[in-house]
């Protein structure tokens, strides 16, 4: 009986290093999975293109809408508009405190035109007839 528990020590002993060198394998297979199963190339792959089309859009923004605008206003500065609402000249310095509306103006024009902007390249490139969920 004696060799027996032996035996079933060096069984269990072994099982248990089989079990050690196939964990590592065993979490590689687990991660390929779920990167498979969870779509983990095509979000890395999204980010990727999402990066590039965000500069993409900063720049037509910079380059075209922006010179645009300035065209528009007739090369006024618009994050230099603002209300004043008081306005105190002291010894040191002109203290003032005032609404900033240019550069919310500019915000917002800077918004719709990216809005606009990235609706062009996805309806251009039919991008949104590839979506599964309107399907």
């Amino acid at each position: 009986m004696a060799e027996t528990k032996k035996n079933a020590g060096v069984a269990k002993a072994k099982q248990g290093a089989a079990n050690l060198k196939g964990r590592g394998t065993g979490q590689l297979n687990g991660f390929l999975t779920f990167v498979r199963e969870q779509g983990v190339v095509g979000l890395a792959v999204g980010l990727a293109i999402g990066t590039a089309a965000g500069a993409t859009v900063k720049v037509i923004v910079d380059q075209l809408i922006n010179p645009l605008v300035a065209l528009l206003t007739r090369g006024v500065d618009l994050d230099s508009l603002k209300w004043v609402l008081i306005s105190e000249n002291t010894k040191k310095a002109q203290e003032e405190v005032a609404i900033g509306y240019g550069a919310i103006l500019s915000s917002v024009i800077v918004l719709l035109a990216t809005a606009f902007i990235i609706y062009l390249i996805i309806h251009s490139a039919k991008l949104d007839r590839i979506d599964k969920k309107k399907s």
